[in-house]
């Protein structure tokens, strides 16, 4: 019997060498796949997250004069939390990383910029300064940070998403406040981006669409600043839980919930 047990072991031990052997071969090919499977998946959330940007925030983030404390501070960051909602999950509940949304907005915003960049700048020539893309990494940190501290999907929809909504002009303020200030045009009174756009002309967007309101400066922030910062935060707690869901039935596919 006693031989027969070290035999066994013998044969274990052997087996479970050749077995790390093996590993230690083709533990190359895993890190490569590693690798190729991130960077991949960080160009097809960036580029699904700018699709979905181009499709419900159009012109309000393409153009410095767009840029209003009306429209602009609504429509975009309720249009960017989706992606950042879903990616959360799967990073979350597969693989404990409390960094979706970041990861999600990071590579949208490098995605934009090399767009502006390469499209805007240098094919159609419009200064950068025109066409900066917004920036939605506060929100995405804080919606991370509610996620790791209260490890709960629901406050991190209450409280994430009103912060995302809600920063998200004040966080996009360093680089708008310089366009904001005041400038006399042929005596009419007009901010620095609103001359912007009728220096630069754009053949794509109707010009009878912009509201130029003479003498009142609308890109100043005033009272309905906050207001809409407010709406945008109560709609992207909304939006926060319909992608949610929308991450939690993508994470069930067999090949994700493999990895």
């Amino acid at each position: 019997m006693a031989a027969t047990a070290q035999a066994i072991s013998a044969a274990e031990a052997e087996r479970q060498e050749l077995r790390g052997l093996l590993h230690k071969k083709y533990r190359w090919l895993d890190y490569k796949f590693d690798i190729v499977f991130w960077i991949t998946a960080a160009f097809v959330v960036g580029a699904a997250a700018d699709i979905t940007k181009l499709l419900f925030a159009g012109d309000w983030d393409f153009w410095t004069d767009w840029k209003e404390r009306r429209w602009w501070l609504v429509v975009t960051p309720i249009s960017l939390i989706t992606f950042p909602a879903a990616i959360q999950y799967i990073l979350w509940d597969k693989f404990r990383l409390p960094i979706g949304a970041t990861v999600c907005v990071v590579g949208l915003l490098l995605g934009q910029w090399i767009s502006r960049v390469a499209n805007f700048y240098g094919w159609a020539y419009f200064p950068l300064n025109f066409t900066w893309p917004a920036t939605l990494i506060p929100g995405a940190i804080l919606l991370d940070c509610v996620l790791i501290l209260s490890r709960s999907y629901l406050l991190t929809g209450i409280f994430g998403g009103l912060l995302f909504g809600g920063v998200f002009y004040y966080g996009n303020w360093p680089m708008l406040a310089p366009f904001h200030l005041p400038v006399n045009h042929h005596g009419v009174l007009l901010s620095v981006a609103d001359l912007q756009g009728f220096e630069y002309i754009r053949t794509g967007t109707p010009e009878y669409i912009r509201i130029i309101e003479r003498g009142t400066l609308r890109t100043f922030g005033k009272d309905v600043t906050p207001v809409s910062a407010a709406f945008a935060g109560f709609v992207c707690s909304l939006m926060y839980f319909v992608w949610h869901f929308m991450g939690r039935a993508l994470s069930t596919v067999r090949f994700i919930k493999q990895i």
